[in-house]
């Protein structure tokens, strides 16, 4: 079920949010030099960008000190879950499963991965077949 309460961000808003969820909270100017380590873009861009995303509420801004500072205002889990919900709405008419195939057809997963996927899976069935013990 989608959180409608969220916006979702674009792709530039989602650059700057993922800067902020691995830096935390920072300055115009220092998501402006991560960003600059992938892609082009000017300051006044990127300044633009994050006075939107305050508006829309997906950052929070500290305006205590000269240089604001901005931080995500949802963690990376809950805008992921809120865009994968919406993904799976909207293009595979709510089945995980279609996702899922997708996903994995598309790109080969690493054993490691498998291994996690299988626990989740194993988890979200009230298995449990590694071993008994809690």
């Amino acid at each position: 079920m989608p959180h409608t309460s969220i916006p979702k961000p674009t792709p530039a808003e989602t650059a700057i949010l993922q800067v902020l969820w691995r830096q935390g909270p920072c300055t115009v100017r220092e998501v402006h030099e991560a960003l600059a380590e992938t892609r082009p873009g000017g300051y006044t861009t990127v300044l633009k960008l994050m006075q939107i995303m305050a508006k829309k509420k997906l950052v929070r801004r500290d305006e205590r000190e000269r240089s604001h500072r901005y931080e995500a205002a949802t963690t990376q889990q809950q805008t992921q879950q809120q865009l994968v919900s919406d993904l799976v709405d909207r293009v595979f008419e709510g089945s995980a499963q279609k996702l899922i195939m997708q996903a994995l057809s598309r790109q080969k997963a690493s054993r490691e991965e498998l291994s996690e996927i299988r626990l989740l899976l194993d988890s979200l069935q009230g298995g449990g077949r590694e071993g008994g013990k809690s």
